[in-house]
């Protein structure tokens, strides 16, 4: 079984559809996958370029990102992918704001309790998160951002997609990138998009 890790921040729609298409990975080959939190806004916050917009959104984030991270220490780490799930719909799907309300709803959709909303606003598991955060780019290097896939650890960035892939195209589209991925010196393959997310 290959024992794939998937560090995401829920702002990012990129990262979303990466994740689907991991989701149907798991459903047609022998994998077992795990749901690691990173942050938009540590990355780029200090970099020069960066517009303020951005950032104001990336740090909004950070409340479903603290809450995850307390539901996982409280309730094990198979809840994050769930939690993932639920924000993700709701933001990217249904193009809901981040805000205590959108937590709420998520926490009462999983039965989880109400009371996890108070880690929205709690700074000190921000450092949990940069510790989850720095694992992933210590196995990419820092010029890449979310998603960051390992796969019995081999990692890469991405890939950005756009639909995901359904069913065995899925499987295939694993197949190669983990070949090629698990090539050393391999660095990087890039096209410019010509499609924006498609959640479909």
């Amino acid at each position: 079984m290959n024992k794939i890790e998937f560090w995401f921040d829920t702002k990012c729609p990129w990262a979303w559809i990466t994740s689907r298409w991991i989701m149907e990975v798991a459903r047609v080959r022998d994998v077992s996958v795990s749901w690691q939190v990173m942050s938009l806004y540590y990355l780029n916050k200090d970099r020069d370029g960066i517009g303020s917009d951005y950032l104001d959104h990336a740090r909004k984030a950070l409340g479903p990102l603290r809450v995850i991270t307390q539901a996982a220490g409280d309730f094990g780490e198979g809840i994050a992918g769930d939690l993932y799930t639920s924000f993700g719909s709701k933001v990217h799907l249904e193009k809901k704001e981040f805000s205590r309300e959108l937590i709420v709803e998520v926490l009462s959709d999983l039965k989880l309790p109400r009371t996890l909303i108070d880690a929205a606003d709690n700074h000190e598991l921000d450092e949990k998160i940069l510790a989850s955060h720095r694992r992933g780019m210590s196995l990419v290097g820092e010029d890449v951002g979310t998603p960051i896939i390992s796969v019995n650890e081999i990692a890469f960035f991405g890939p950005v997609i756009s639909p995901a892939p359904k069913g065995e195209e899925a499987g295939k589209l694993f197949d190669g990138i983990l070949t090629a991925a698990s090539f050393p010196g391999f660095f990087e393959i890039k096209r410019t998009r010509t499609v924006g997310p498609i959640f479909d």
